[in-house]
């Protein structure tokens, strides 16, 4: 892998594109928990979840590759620093990793695809475990409030990088010119 300056165009959107949406689904999955059988939203909004997190799936596996093939800039600050980033960075990503499967048991263990956007179905591998939906769920609820967590550390160390140790780690993220 190649270092950069900073990171590139399709990198940067998938950034910042790929944090709204995690953000969004977040959001999302905490207010649909309390939808009730007859809310008008109690299948639209599961449908669009599902539906956003395979796209969301798709564009992290896209990102993984594209980063690994372009290179990445390299993360300025302390060893420390340097240390706690890539461990950050790496467990992001298995959290969402573990987030896309189990949501994918939870959505297909009554052996129904999921269909997304009514553009494709992912098929179903039907319950391949006793409990799937219920276990399955457990690990989405808790791996999605470590995950935000960790978008929260990770933001606050990219204001303190900007903001106190006045270095370029958010302006690499932004596109602007390295000091």
């Amino acid at each position: 892998m190649e270092r950069t300056e900073q990171y590139s165009l399709t990198l940067r959107l998938i950034h910042w594109l790929s944090a709204l949406v995690v953000i969004g689904l977040f959001a999302a999955g905490w207010w649909m928990v309390d939808l009730t059988y007859y809310s008008t939203w109690y299948k639209t909004a599961p449908h669009w979840h599902k539906s956003v997190g395979i796209c969301l799936a798709a564009l992290t596996i896209f990102r993984l590759i594209w980063r690994t093939a372009k290179g990445t800039p390299n993360i300025e600050g302390n060893q420390f620093e340097k240390i706690a980033a890539h461990a950050a960075h790496n467990i992001i990503y298995v959290l969402l990793l573990v987030i896309f499967t189990s949501g994918y048991l939870i959505s297909t263990s009554d052996g129904r695809p999921i269909e997304v956007f009514d553009w494709f179905s992912v098929p179903s591998f039907g319950e391949l475990f006793p409990d799937q939906s219920d276990i399955a769920g457990n690990i989405h609820y808790y791996a999605a409030y470590g995950l935000i967590g960790l978008v929260i550390l990770h933001a606050a160390a990219a204001l303190k990088h900007h903001f106190i140790d006045k270095d370029n780690t958010l302006r690499k993220m932004i596109g602007g010119k390295s000091k």
